[in-house]
């Protein structure tokens, strides 16, 4: 893909990269063989079989794959211990070669990768082919960031007829659980950060798009000697049972609730095992009286209707100064209304379905709940086609502290809550357990200052018509959950995410 896209970008502009995707996604959608496991570099083609449909074609499979328990997950596993001791002695700069050729795969398949993505979770072809190429920048980003901290081995100072260095080891064998909703990069994410450290992987796709995240650890795969990465599908079931395996650690993106339970699991026993978990927000957007309220309405469309709210990092409260809230409101809803709903094979499509009937249910619950509550200024069920598709929906009025103000709802949904100045601005963003991101909107420079210092979220935005709140990119944004949305102060795509990987080693060598 020679087009440089990122969650930022509006238009494609490139005719010959729209029709390989558009073929893409319809070859996609023709379904796929079964999906086996993989263990030790051959396919294991045990368990029953489960099925994923097109959000867009309720009924239309597109991927079937098989359903690991207890024993094809400890086969993984036994498969990965096996290849640690040579995974882990291959030096740095093999493995980054070896990863780098992995990286040239995710850039010739680009558009293959975008059509089975949309053809699982319903992205557009912006979304899905800016996911295809983030994959791309995430190896890279990894790759280099082993060659700036040379491998990790930093030397000491020694005493006379001694050496003394500091290593940064890996820990073993990861497991790596990825989401269903950026099914590639965020899988590629965590994969590439646990190989490229000397890990080895056992992974599971979302049973969502088991499809997508088993080509991207298809191309992975190729680059590496069998054993080395591992994949097993399924579901809730097949992912307890990995977090139960004899792994060393995990990196999870997901829900709170599962996240915060893998840390209380391995964290008993006879010593901690490490959980790198990202687990999503409630993340606020605040305007004030001084804010360009054009920039505004269309950054907080930007990040809460994109891949229809279902990101970890979409805008999901707006917290704006009452004297202009009237005006932001009128904005934000003709943004909304201006979004245009339907299948990502049409080019006009700015925004699909939402994953499936449970997310559905959900909104239906919150659109009743802010209708009786408050006001659903917009947006609502597109009863006008088939599937799980919603206009975006913008919701004001409702009570301080409404549940619909605090949870994580993950859909098109965004409720905008009217405040007195500042303070009191600040205080309701900071008001829920989640902190992974926020945004302000202010010409204010003293309420810049205040927001970067008061503000409890990790990845922070100031003035961003591209993305209230989303848009993390490799290299560029790291991507680190405080309080509920992050086990370890630190995130991905950026500088300190490697070390969570491995462990520390001091290193005395005496004559």
């Amino acid at each position: 893909m020679t087009t440089k896209l990122d969650y930022g970008s509006t238009d494609l502009g490139d005719a010959d990269l729209d029709a390989r995707f558009e073929a893409a996604l319809a070859e996609a959608r023709k379904g796929s063989e079964v999906l086996a496991h993989v263990i030790a570099g051959r396919p294991d083609e045990r368990g029953a079989t489960f099925t994923r449909e097109d959000p867009c074609a309720p009924g239309t499979v597109v991927a079937t794959a098989r359903t690991a328990d207890s024993a094809v997950v400890a086969d993984a596993v036994a498969a990965a211990r096996a290849a640690t001791r040579g995974w882990r002695t291959t030096p740095a700069a093999d493995r980054i070669a070896a990863l780098r050729q992995a990286k040239a795969g995710f850039a010739d398949r680009a558009a293959e990768i975008a059509g089975v993505v949309s053809a699982e979770t319903g992205k557009t072809r912006l979304e899905a082919l800016a996911e295809a190429q983030e994959a791309v920048d995430l190896v890279e980003h990894y790759c280099a960031e082993m060659e700036r901290n040379d491998g990790f081995v930093t030397p000491l100072r020694s005493a006379p007829g001694e050496r003394n260095t500091d290593v940064l080891r890996p820990f073993g064998v990861f497991a790596v659980i990825a989401p269903f909703n950026f099914p590639v990069a965020l899988a590629v994410n965590m994969a590439a950060a646990a190989l490229v450290t000397g890990n080895t992987v056992v992974a599971k796709p979302s049973d969502k798009t088991p499809r997508s995240t088993a080509l991207a650890w298809e191309i992975l795969g190729a680059a590496l000697p069998a054993g080395v990465l591992n994949v097993v599908h399924g579901g809730a079931d097949t992912g307890r049972e990995l977090a139960g395996a004899a792994v060393d650690g995990i990196a999870f993106t997901g829900s709170a609730a599962v996240g915060w339970q893998l840390v209380r699991e391995l964290g008993q026993g006879a010593y901690a095992r490490p959980v790198l978990a990202e687990m999503g927000g409630s993340n606020p957007a605040i305007v004030t009286a001084t804010a360009d309220l054009d920039d505004a309405a269309h950054g907080i469309a930007r990040s809460a209707f994109g891949l229809s709210g279902q990101k970890c990092s979409a805008c999901r409260r707006v917290v704006v100064d009452r004297r202009v809230a009237d005006e932001l409101v009128a904005k934000l809803a003709a943004a909304a209304e201006a979004i245009v709903v339907g299948d990502p094979a049409d080019p006009r499509t700015g925004m699909g379905p939402v994953a499936d009937d449970a997310v559905s249910r959900r909104i239906d619950d919150a659109l009743a709940a802010a209708a009786r509550d408050g006001r659903v200024v917009t947006g609502g069920r597109a009863e006008e086609r088939s599937g799980n598709f919603y206009r975006p929906v913008v919701v004001a009025d409702l009570p301080l502290g409404h549940p619909l103000t605090r949870e994580e709802l993950f859909a098109p949904f965004v409720t905008v809550t009217a405040v007195d100045g500042f303070d009191e601005a600040i205080a309701e963003a900071n008001a829920v357990d989640y902190g992974l991101s926020a945004g302000v909107f202010t010409g204010d420079q003293d309420e810049v200052d205040r927001f970067l210092d008061e503000i409890e979220a990790g990845v922070v935005y100031v003035n961003r018509r591209a993305g209230a709140t989303t848009g993390a990119w490799p290299g560029i944004q790291s991507f680190c959950g405080w309080k509920a949305s992050g086990s370890s102060g630190k995130g991905g795509l950026g500088p300190w995410y490697l070390p969570g990987f491995m462990r520390e080693q001091s290193r005395t060598v005496a004559g």
